[in-house]
């Protein structure tokens, strides 16, 4: 049998799985917090409070959505007040998102929520091991961008 990657495939296969560990415990914050948002739209949101103005495409390349999906979640945070869509006005094709004035609020409003579950994460595995850690996967993002 060969076993050449194998030690690769493993490592790859708990990033996948810490990333769900992640989800799940933010989705539990939000829950217990009684957020009133999903995981998926605090990705979405997340994006929209770094840049502001983008399409639906860059929004879905941006939170690994597909199309389906993201129009599902836009209709869902529009409802909610969060964020809204208007006319790209080079290319009417397009919509372009931009954030409500209660979405740039509940930025304020959530983000000591959020920071509990970073906090409690950085304090259990410590400054030295989260470094370490950035530094490891750092080198293999570059690895397999430039294969």
């Amino acid at each position: 049998m060969n076993r050449e990657g194998s030690e690769f495939r493993e490592l790859m296969l708990q990033v996948f799985r810490t990333r769900m560990a992640f989800r799940r415990s933010m989705q539990r914050t939000l829950k217990k917090n009684n957020a009133g948002i999903t995981f998926e739209m605090l990705q979405v949101l997340s994006s929209l409070w770094r840049e502001q103005g983008i399409t639906q495409q860059v929004l879905a390349e941006r939170t690994a959505k597909d199309k389906a999906c993201l129009t599902n979640l836009m209709n869902n945070l529009e409802k909610k007040g969060y964020v809204y869509r208007q006319e790209d006005p080079n290319d009417r094709r397009n919509k372009l998102v931009f954030l409500t004035p209660e979405g740039e609020n509940f930025r304020e409003q959530i983000r000591p929520i959020l920071d509990q579950v970073y906090v409690y994460a950085e304090r259990a595995i410590g400054l030295e091991g989260i470094r370490t850690m950035m530094s490891e996967l750092k080198a293999v993002y570059d690895v397999l961008e430039n294969s």
